[in-house]
C-alpha cells in the first residue's frame, strides 16, 4: 500500500495542522508506553529476555534458508501447503487462483500487514468477491476506504466519534448503537457475526512461524482471528519470510516481550497455535477442527534484498509498535503522513529497504536522531543507525533537495576554517539578535520557515561558548578547577 500522490512534506503538513490528531496520538501512545513499562518491570530480569530474544531472532536470519525449508516440509507433512511468493505479484496471482478454483464469493480476513503491502483486497474485489476485514480496527478503516495509521492500532488516528458518524453514515446505525465504545463494538458483533458464517475462505497474518513443527502463532485481542482460520473451509495464512523460530521454545520467549511491548499486557488475549489443517486419519496426528485446506503463503518481495544488505537488522522486527509509539515524530504527524504499510520508525527503514529510495527517500529524515526507538525495541535493533545509513545512501543518490545539500556545502566549507567559522557566529548572533523578540524569533526566512511554523527560533546569546571560555580562562575560573574544598 503506498499513499504517495502528495509528497511527504505535503502529508507532514495536513498532520502538523490537525490538532485533534496530534492530541489523539499522544494521549495514547503516552498511555500505552507507560503500559509497557509497567509490564516490562512485572517481568523478572525482563533485558535478559530481550536479550535473548534478539539472539534468537539473529540466529533465525542467519540460518534463515534452513529454518524455511524445515517449516515448509513440517507443513507439508501435516497437511498444509506452502507457497513461496518472491514478488507482491505472485502472491496475488497464488490467492486469486486458489479463490477462483475453489469457487469463493465470500472472504474474511483477520489482521494482515502482508495483505495490505501488497494490496491484496483490491485484487480480489476487482475478481468480483466480497472481502471483509473481521479485526476491529480494520473493519472501520475498510468502511472508511481509509489505511491504517498504526502496526498494533490501526485507527489510532480516529476518535470514537468519529467512529460512530462513519457507522451511521455507511451501516446506518442508530444512536443507541453508537451511544458509547461498548454499545459500536456490540454493534459490530452483530454487523460481523454473519460474515465469518457465510465465508468461503478466510484470510490471516501470521506473527511467527515455527520451523520445528510447521505450526504458525497468530496473536490477536479479539476473537475474530479465531473465526476467521477455523470457520472458512480454506484458510490462507500470509507471511512474511522472516517470521521464522527455530522451536516452540523460541516462540516461548518471543510472546514474552511481544504483548508487553505492543499494549502492555502479559500475554495477547487470543495466542493462537494452529499445526496444519483438518485431519481425522490419524496419519499425521488427528485432528477433527478447523478447515479442510490450510495455505501458507511465504511472501519475500525484497526481504531477501534487504537481508543482504547493511539493513539486514530491520528484519528482526516482531511488529509489536513500540517505536511508534516512542517516536516523537511519530506522535506528532501519524501513520499516514509516512505514505507505507509501515510507518514511523520501523516502516522509515524497512519500505526504503523493500521498494527503494526513488520513492521513500524521505522518510529515512522523518526522526530527530533520539534513539528512543531503539530505547524501546524489545529485540534492540539499532533503527538509528540505519536511518543515517539510509540518508548517507540517499545524499549520494542525489535524493537530497538542492537547498539541504547546497546548505551542508556551506557550512562544511565555513566549519572547517575556525576563523571564518567565529566570524560567521558573530554575524549570525548579531543577525538573529536584531530580528528577536523578547529572545525569540518567530518567522525565519526561506526554507528555515518549516521551523518557526510550529514553534518560535531562539535568538543567538550575545557571547558564545568559546567567547566565555576564553573570558573565564582569562579571569583564572577555568571550568575545569572547581573553587572551593567541598565534596563535588
Amino acid at each position: 500500500m503506498s499513499t504517495t500522490s502528495a509528497s511527504f512534506y505535503r502529508r507532514t503538513e495536513d498532520a502538523l495542522a490537525d490538532a485533534t490528531l496530534r492530541g489523539t496520538l499522544q494521549r495514547i501512545t503516552g498511555r500505552i508506553l507507560e503500559s509497557r513499562r509497567s509490564a516490562l518491570d512485572n517481568l523478572a530480569d525482563a533485558d535478559a529476555w530481550r536479550d535473548r530474544a534478539r539472539a534468537i531472532r539473529a540466529h533465525t536470519l542467519s540460518r534463515l534458508d534452513d529454518y524455511l525449508d524445515q517449516f515448509v516440509s513440517n507443513v507439508e507433512t501435516r497437511g498444509g501447503h506452502v507457497y513461496f511468493a518472491s514478488t507482491a505479484d505472485d502472491a496475488v496471482r497464488y490467492v486469486r487462483d486458489l479463490a477462483a478454483a475453489r469457487g469463493v464469493k465470500r472472504i474474511v480476513k483477520g489482521k494482515s500487514m502482508i495483505s495490505e503491502e501488497i494490496e491484496l483486497n483490491q485484487h480480489l474485489e476487482a475478481d468480483g468477491i466480497r472481502v471483509v476485514e473481521s479485526d476491529l480496527g480494520e473493519w472501520v478503516v475498510q468502511l472508511g476506504h481509509d489505511h491504517p495509521s498504526h502496526i498494533v492500532m490501526p485507527i489510532i488516528h480516529m476518535s470514537k466519534e468519529q467512529v460512530g458518524d462513519l457507522f451511521r453514515r455507511t451501516l446506518d446505525a442508530s444512536n443507541a448503537d453508537v451511544a458509547d465504545v461498548a454499545s459500536m463494538t456490540q454493534f459490530a458483533r452483530r454487523m460481523l457475526r454473519r460474515e465469518f458464517i457465510d465465508a468461503d475462505l478466510g484470510i490471516s497474518g501470521v506473527n511467527f512461524g515455527v520451523a520445528e513443527s510447521g505450526s504458525i502463532c497468530i496473536c490477536t485481542n479479539e476473537g475474530n482471528g479465531r473465526l476467521t482460520t477455523t470457520m472458512p473451509r480454506v484458510h490462507v495464512a500470509m507471511m512474511g519470510i522472516e517470521r521464522i523460530v527455530p522451536t516452540p521454545q523460541d516462540l516461548t520467549v518471543m510472546l514474552q516481550i511481544l504483548a508487553r511491548s505492543a499494549t502492555g499486557q502479559k500475554l495477547t488475549v487470543y495466542t493462537n497455535v494452529i499445526t496444519g489443517p483438518r485431519r481425522t486419519d490419524g496419519a499425521t496426528g488427528e485432528e477433527p477442527d478447523g478447515p479442510d485446506e490450510l495455505h501458507v503463503v511465504l511472501l519475500d518481495n525484497g526481504r531477501s534484498k534487504v537481508l543482504g544488505s547493511e539493513l539486514a537488522e530491520i528484519l528482526y522486527c516482531i511488529r509489536c509498535g513500540a517505536c511508534l509509539n516512542a517516536c516523537p515524530v511519530y506522535q506528532q504527524i501519524g501513520g499516514h503522513a509516512y505514505g507505507s504499510v509501515y510507518p514511523g520508525p520501523v516502516g522509515s527503514v524497512l519500505t526504503p529497504g523493500l521498494k527503494g529510495l526513488d520513492e521513500f527517500h524521505e522518510l529515512p529524515h522523518a526522526s530527530s536522531l533520539c534513539g528512543a526507538c531503539r530505547e524501546v525495541c524489545p529485540v534492540r535493533i539499532d533503527i538509528p543507525r540505519m536511518l543515517l545509513k539510509l540518508r548517507a545512501d540517499g545524499a549520494a543518490a542525489g535524493k537530497s533537495q538542492w537547498w539541504v545539500t547546497f546548505g551542508l556545502r556551506v557550512f562544511r566549507a565555513v566549519g572547517t576554517r575556525p576563523a571564518v567559522f567565529n566570524l560567521a557566529g558573530r554575524v549570525a548572533a548579531g543577525a538573529t539578535r536584531m530580528l528577536a523578540r523578547d529572545g525569540w524569533i518567530s518567522k525565519l526566512p526561506f526554507h528555515m520557515a518549516g521551523w518557526t511554523q510550529s514553534r518560535d527560533f531562539p535568538a543567538f546569546p550575545a557571547e558564545s561558548f568559546q567567547q566565555r571560555w576564553a573570558r573565564r580562562q582569562r579571569e583564572g575560573r577555568g571550568a575545569d578547577r572547581p573553587r572551593g574544598g567541598g565534596a563535588v
